[in-house]
């Protein structure tokens, strides 16, 4: 919640947005863009002026171009799988489909602009084929063809590679160079665009700091991003046991393309891997046909440890804890935070029936465990992106799994949050649960993380040595 917002945004700055998880940055944004209001009886008001003449709520949402993760998961979520070209035509309107097709002026215009920005090839793809940092891309490149005075931008450099990042920061340069404004949420040094010059800073709801943005500022944000290897503890190295997963001759193909070939892999008990490899790669695949989402094709063979042939994956999937920023997705209308964490008791996506006492006891605990301990009445859209990424770690832990996926978990958490989160899964690995983690940054992995794997050119490498994650192939 916002609470005295007392504020001035002025044109041709371009602000850093700071803030621990749930401070409002958020709703901060959304409020500015107008799609949240200030509450019935709020003695405060907006106000959007441009050349000293006062704005319209029609000629504001024109103006004003708001891009976070719930405008990409939405696209999933509703199954719009339009083309790249018809997606950032509707940024020429503001619309979230074409209402009409567009015209050879405005099809001109979108061909220019995904020129100007290298996105050509990609103009006859679908969107939701394309891979995470291709979506945020044609986002902000729908977000331009309107020619917005203000960018806001809610954690969008958010699980992508380094040339994903460089390719927006490209993007970025390029607007402040039409003189775009923008506002900017971010957790990292590397999450806020060049050309940043203003500090923003919200606690529990209110502004506290507005003044411009100092270099000790931003060694500050270095520091708390700081690997958790450096604190001194060692990592975690328990003797590998029994063999839970075994990938032979495995070919996987995703909406017709072939994302890994021929890969031989196992996973014994006690080893905790991390997965990584350039956006696109197949990781989040990877993780799917672990997990059972995705099959091999015929020929390939993935035995799981007490899951015999003919068995129902759903068996398996009772014993494993599961987080992708799909779930994300999918919960976005469900219940309050114990019915989602109760659910991943059955691998599903809410519940059917209540849950049992017993049940919502272990939920509450979870939640407790990774520091949501008061917001279990709360819905996910009262949440803000990092504690309900939390709140599916919880999910996937409710009923205890021997082996927990996790697919860029510490997405929109910050620093804080990011320590804690690791060191609950050091604890958990001690244990006894086995991790498999997919990241970007190598900051993000626990200390338990021993094992290097890459996805590479369709297959799999494994590392001999954790250095490997910052080499050329994610940059």
């Amino acid at each position: 919640m916002l609470r005295d917002l007392r504020l001035r945004l002025q044109s041709g700055r371009r602000y850093a947005l700071l803030g621990e998880n749930g401070a409002g940055k958020t709703q901060f944004l959304k409020l500015i863009a107008t799609d949240v209001w200030p509450s019935p009886g709020s003695r405060g008001s907006l106000r959007y002026d441009s050349g000293g003449h006062r704005l319209e709520p029609g000629e504001v949402k024109r103006r004003i171009a708001y891009l976070g993760a719930e405008r990409q998961d939405k696209y999933a979520r509703y199954g719009w799988n339009l083309p790249v070209r018809d997606v950032i035509a509707t940024g020429l309107h503001g619309t979230d489909l074409l209402l009409e097709p567009p015209s050879e002026e405005e099809l001109g215009r979108v061909e220019r602009l995904m020129r100007r920005h290298g996105l050509l090839r990609l103009a006859a793809r679908r969107f939701l084929t394309l891979s995470y940092g291709e979506k945020r891309l044609v986002l902000l490149a729908r977000a331009l063809i309107g020619e917005p005075d203000w960018l806001l931008l809610d954690e969008f450099y958010n699980g992508l590679d380094r040339r994903g990042r460089r390719r927006i920061d490209r993007m970025m340069a390029a607007a402040r160079r039409d003189g775009r404004s923008w506002v900017a949420s971010a957790h990292r040094l590397d999450d806020l665009p060049r050309g940043t010059t203003r500090l923003l800073r919200l606690q529990a709801g209110r502004v506290v700091e507005n003044r411009d943005l100092r270099r000790s500022d931003l060694q500050a944000l270095e520091r708390l991003a700081s690997p958790s290897r450096v604190d001194g503890t060692a990592p975690l190295r328990a003797a590998a046991g029994e063999t839970l997963l075994r990938l032979r001759a495995v070919d996987l193909y995703v909406e017709y393309q072939c994302v890994l070939r021929k890969v031989d892999w196992q996973l014994r008990r006690g080893q905790h891997w991390a997965v990584v490899g350039a956006n696109g790669s197949g990781k989040t695949s990877f993780l799917k046909l672990l997990y059972g989402d995705l099959a091999p094709a015929h020929g390939g063979e993935i035995a799981r440890r007490g899951l015999g042939p003919g068995r129902p994956i759903e068996l398996w999937k009772r014993r494993i804890g599961y987080v992708s920023p799909e779930l994300q997705t999918e919960y976005a209308g469900a219940g309050d935070l114990i019915e989602v964490v109760a659910s991943g008791a059955n691998a599903s996506i809410g519940l059917v029936d209540a849950a049992p006492a017993e049940l919502r006891r272990r939920a509450r605990r979870w939640l407790g465990f990774f520091g949501l301990a008061g917001l279990e009445r709360r819905r996910p859209r009262e949440l803000s992106y990092g504690q309900m990424r939390r709140a599916l770690i919880a999910r996937a832990l409710v009923h205890e799994p021997e082996l927990l996926l996790l697919d860029e978990p510490l997405t929109g958490l910050d620093a804080l949050q990011r320590g804690l989160v690791k060191r609950r899964l050091d604890d958990l690995a001690r244990t006894g649960t086995t991790i498999v983690i997919a990241v970007h940054q190598h900051e993000d992995l626990p200390g338990c993380i021993t094992r290097l794997l890459r996805i590479r050119s369709r297959g799999l490498e494994v590392a001999t040595t954790m250095d490997l994650i910052d080499s050329p192939e994610d940059s």
